[in-house]
């Protein structure tokens, strides 16, 4: 199935924080989420979100893992977020466990995810979020396979035929 893509400029947090909770509303058990951009680009901002659309119990506790590597979070699915920064290696993420976190039937979400691209599922979300102001920014989502291509469909200016949209 060819990729599904959709981009989406962010005018301001407000913007990134709708954006969010609308994918956290929709995602589903077994969802992975993976987020790329530069340092500030927005990518834990934009987790916050998605947890708030999860309903987590505890949204404060949501911040960056960049230390810890996984943080885990109760909510409407079991959130596992990953910070991937200071990590040498593909295998270094591998063996944290992340076959047994994709297999869990919570959602996964990946900051740093281009570094360990190799080990992450085909059928997945990316995002890269990109600065395009001081406070906006652009968000460049794409669909890596069937579920997160329907999941995409559903969003505000997401289509429903899985053609490539820019908005």
């Amino acid at each position: 199935m060819p990729s599904m893509t959709l981009t989406i400029d962010l005018a301001d947090p407000a913007a990134t924080d709708a954006l969010g909770f609308a994918l956290g509303e929709r995602l589903f058990p077994g969802a992975v989420v993976a987020l790329n951009g530069q340092l500030g680009a927005g990518k834990t901002h934009l987790v916050r979100a998605v947890a708030a659309g999860l309903r987590v119990r505890n949204l404060a506790a949501v911040n960056s893992p960049t230390f810890v590597l996984i943080q885990e979070y109760a909510a409407r699915l079991p959130i596992a977020h990953f910070d991937t920064y200071r990590l040498g290696s593909e295998r270094e993420f591998a063996e944290l466990g992340v076959d047994e976190y994709f297999a869990a039937g919570g959602v996964c979400l990946i900051e740093w995810a281009d570094k360990v691209v190799g080990v992450l599922p085909a059928d997945r979300l990316t995002i890269t979020l990109t600065v395009t102001g001081p406070e906006s920014r652009s968000a460049r989502l794409v669909a890596g396979g069937p579920r997160h291509a329907a999941l995409m469909a559903g969003l505000p200016g997401g289509g429903a035929d899985g053609d490539s949209v820019n908005r």
